[in-house]
């Protein structure tokens, strides 16, 4: 499989996700204990919608890569949420936030066919 049909391919696989998970946020919105950042992107649908786009390409991604690969990905995962949370309640600090790892995402999905 060509890289071009792979990508190709991947965007379909999102636009999938994406609609059938278009007002479901990555984690539950009812849950009592909300953190602010969580609360401002269940209050926001450009922000809900960010975090279903990201988090099923990140997903998707995960199942691409090598178990190495996945482990750097998850720490990576892991240190963005907390400057997610770092962003609080101020909604333009989350889209930037959320357009930063998107970029790295599909940066890492871009090089997935590059050799060593």
């Amino acid at each position: 499989m060509t890289v071009r049909a792979m990508m190709m391919g991947f965007g379909f696989a999102i636009s999938i996700f994406a609609s059938d998970m278009a007002q479901a946020a990555s984690f539950d919105c009812d849950a009592k204990e909300l953190k602010p950042d969580e609360k401002t992107i269940c209050d926001n649908r450009a922000l809900n919608d960010a975090d279903v786009k990201m988090v099923t390409t990140f997903e998707l991604l995960s199942g691409l890569l090598a178990m190495g690969a996945r482990g750097t990905l998850q720490d990576e995962q892991t240190a963005w949420l907390k400057k997610r949370q770092e962003c609080a309640a101020d909604a333009v600090c989350i889209k930037a936030a959320y357009d930063e790892r998107l970029k790295q995402l599909g940066e890492s999905y871009k090089n997935i066919n590059r050799p060593l």
